[in-house]
């Protein structure tokens, strides 16, 4: 496990995790979601590819349509 923080509050995740194992732990697959990873937004298609590495900084924000 390591520690990373997600949305201001420090978690454990499993060594290894991507983005995308994140968003889906976070029940948030195949919602409109943006994630930042140390202040740089990850594009949803490097999601499985962008691995979370100790110390991370991520802020996970869903987007809500409306008018």
């Amino acid at each position: 496990m390591i520690e990373v923080t997600i949305n201001g509050k420090p978690q454990k995740v499993a060594t290894g995790s991507s983005v995308g194992d994140l968003v889906a732990s976070l029940s948030l697959e195949g919602s409109s979601v943006a994630v930042e990873r140390n202040k740089e937004i990850v594009p949803r298609s490097l999601h499985d590819e962008v691995k979370l590495e100790v110390g991370d900084r991520i802020e996970v924000v869903t987007i809500v349509g409306g008018g």
